[in-house]
């Protein structure tokens, strides 16, 4: 008998999808019909409603970022300063000094869109302009063509093609100035070394530059991309470094560009001061708050400096107010930090350098205890509680911290960290992900994991709160994380889910800010840090759910 080894691998994925599924209750809920389009395309590998990747003929052929053109939302302030004609890629002197250097076809004397780095400035002509409250909201890893997907589920049509679009409350929401846009957010470069122990940079450049050619990834983020390894750094013409989420976040918070994996470090290591630490100086009250790890690197570069992501409790330290490696003598640290990570324990992490601390791998104990009101610290700390509602726990937090005028550290999370994955259907009931070479079974959450935590909207409230009783100017930076793992995931169910759990957030946010004074005094920016590369073929097909 001769044996076909083009079906070797098809066989082999739909058998460990059988197993999967033996082994998985989420796994056979089928009844959900956009969690079976994610687990027919996980079993069969292909799907005719879309794909991530390149390659139309498998359902996932690539698994990380892109150089797509992320949206850019504003409320009570708009993008005419940076857009249009005022672009700086209509400008070549401009985007030499943003990037280093002239990047190949980057210059587009027609273009509309603008730089990540444009959402920093953003927030400083807000301060400006007498702004006393600005709102940084990222859905990490949410470009377009994921916004519309999250919103045609929710909308039950296909209700656009292009533009802001339309279902989602950031998209809908007209109780304030708003203003809609697009951005580039390609790095400085790729592949620079760094010594986590010493903080230093050994190759500044990297190995592969940013920019950004409009002729090959759309001057629109709904237009065709017409060399589809472009956006994933081998294009057949011109190649372009894509993002990473600590480079971007710079880019953000800092108004650089910086190399992948940076914290609020220049390409060469040199400090870069994030917007909040500018404000903190001036008075105002500033908090974080993510759905994912407190010192991941969207969070972590709302305050943080270092020259490596994924060293996280010297991260936290900065955020805290604790000695860190790259600040001996500690930053003053956060009003409000509230986060995942709670109960991921390591011995060991080798990328976080010679002083990680076994235990937590976000905080050390030591600077946990250090930081609690109970031990002399600045922080009412509001922890996952056996047996205890979160919201109980988050919102007896609040109290105390507001009463007695001190700061706020909440600390939450699941398995891996971050809150529970919320699915298309409004439930946590997450079905199986795209691994790699075979499916990755689904998270499932005891009734513990969903009583004891708590929701991205009752974090966002509960930052705003504390802040908003420490100054009458504040920062605050939220961050729906959960976007950017299901990405990561090519789970489409889960991103949905994400997606609808920040709009929430959003929501929340918004009902809050017109109880308290409206716009006049508020300042909102709601954007993503890089694309993922869905394409969704025939999106009709997310018509199915009904929508939560």
């Amino acid at each position: 008998m001769r044996f076909r080894s083009d079906l070797i691998r098809p066989i082999a994925a739909l058998i460990g999808v059988m197993i999967l599924a033996s082994s998985n209750p989420s796994f056979g809920q089928i009844d959900d019909p956009i969690a079976k389009l994610q687990a027919d395309a996980v079993a069969t590998r292909k799907s005719d409603w879309g794909h991530w990747g390149p390659n139309p003929d498998t359902y996932s052929s690539w698994k990380t970022h892109s150089n797509r053109l992320i949206p850019v939302y504003t409320f009570g302030i708009d993008l005419q300063s940076v857009g249009g004609e005022n672009s700086l890629y209509r400008d070549a002197a401009a985007i030499e000094k943003l990037y280093g250097y002239l990047p190949e076809k980057t210059l587009n004397p027609q273009a509309e869109y603008i730089d990540q780095t444009d959402v920093y400035r953003l927030q400083k002509q807000a301060i400006e302009s007498g702004k006393k409250r600005v709102i940084l909201f990222v859905f990490d890893g949410m470009d377009w063509d994921i916004t519309r997907a999250a919103a045609i589920a929710k909308l039950g049509k296909v209700a656009y093609h292009e533009g802001r679009g339309e279902g989602l409350h950031f998209q809908d929401y007209r109780g304030a100035k708003t203003d809609f846009g697009y951005c580039v957010t390609s790095p400085h470069n790729d592949g620079t070394s760094v010594s986590v122990d010493q903080q230093t940079v050994t190759n500044p450049y990297g190995k592969l530059r940013g920019g950004y050619d409009a002729e090959l990834a759309g001057a629109a983020p709904w237009q065709p991309i017409t060399d589809p390894d472009y956006p994933i750094g081998k294009g057949k013409t011109i190649k372009h470094a894509y993002t990473d989420s600590a480079s971007s976040a710079t880019s953000l918070t800092c108004g650089i560009k910086t190399y992948n994996a940076a914290m609020n470090v220049d390409s060469v290591g040199r400090e870069a001061l994030p917007i909040a630490r500018t404000l903190q100086e001036q008075g105002f009250a500033v908090g974080v708050v993510t759905s994912v790890p407190i010192s991941h690197a969207t969070p972590g570069c709302a305050y943080a400096n270092n020259v490596h992501r994924n060293d996280y409790q010297d991260l936290t330290r900065d955020l805290i107010g604790q000695p860190s490696i790259y600040h001996p003598g500690g930053l003053p640290g956060v009003d409000v930090l509230i986060g995942g990570g709670w109960g991921i324990d390591k011995d060991k992490d080798g990328a976080q350098g010679k002083n990680f601390v076994p235990g937590n791998r976000y905080i050390a104990p030591d600077d946990l205890a250090a930081i609690d009101t109970q031990n002399g610290g600045k922080y009412v700390v509001a922890q996952r509680t056996s047996g205890v509602a979160g919201s109980d726990v988050l919102n007896k937090g609040v109290q105390n911290a507001k009463e007695n005028g001190q700061r706020l550290f909440g600390f939450f999370g699941a398995q891996g960290g971050h809150l529970p994955f919320r699915t298309a259907d409004g439930n946590y009931n997450p079905v199986v992900s795209f691994g790699n070479p075979k499916p990755a079974a689904a998270e499932k959450y005891s009734e513990a994991d969903l009583h004891e935590n708590v929701k991205l909207s009752e974090m966002a409230i509960a930052a705003i709160d504390v802040l908003d009783s420490r100054s009458d100017r504040w920062w605050l930076m939220v961050e729906s994380g959960d976007v950017d793992w299901a990405n990561h995931s090519n789970n489409i169910d889960n991103s949905i889910g994400a997606v609808h759990s920040g709009d929430d957030a959003f929501e929340a946010v918004v009902n809050w800010i017109e109880q308290n004074g409206g716009w006049d005094e508020t300042a909102l920016i709601l954007t993503a840090d890089h694309g993922h590369y869905l394409n969704l073929v025939r999106p009709e097909a997310l018509i199915q759910t009904t929508g939560k």
